[in-house]
């Protein structure tokens, strides 16, 4: 399992392969050592996670590119990516943003992506 392979291996690896050391998790510190097995089993899902939204947010920068957007990606909060669209382009910029996230990163077990598009004038009324 995660943790034993962290505390032979001294890290964990998230889908894509990137490694996250935990140099604690074969400390004789109960605390300190449950610290590091609670990364060990998080830190491949969050990693994983934020491995796919790096990817769907590069797809959708070379998209916005070739397709000649205006609109422009402007931030990414945890698994969550504001854009600034302008009206006009919004019905065939949805389909680019969505396709891009939701084909990222192809997941084990064919276990679906799901994303969804939220609008508005702000950031409140995208919600």
């Amino acid at each position: 399992d995660t943790i034993n392979f962290c505390k032979e291996n001294g890290y964990v690896e998230t889908l894509m392969g990137r490694k996250r050391w935990l140099r604690d998790i074969n400390s004789a510190n109960f605390t300190v050592r449950g610290f590091a097995e609670r990364n060990a089993i998080n830190s491949p899902i969050q990693g994983t996670a934020a491995d796919m939204i790096k990817l769907a947010m590069i797809k959708i920068s070379q998209e916005l590119k070739t397709q000649n957007f205006k609109s422009k990606m402007l931030l990414q909060v945890h698994d969550e990516l504001v854009f600034d669209v302008l009206k006009e382009e919004l019905d065939d910029i949805k389909p680019v943003i969505l396709n891009s996230m939701q084909t990222a990163m192809k997941l084990p077990n064919e276990v679906p992506t799901d994303a969804e598009l939220g609008f508005g004038n702000n950031w409140l009324e995208a919600h």
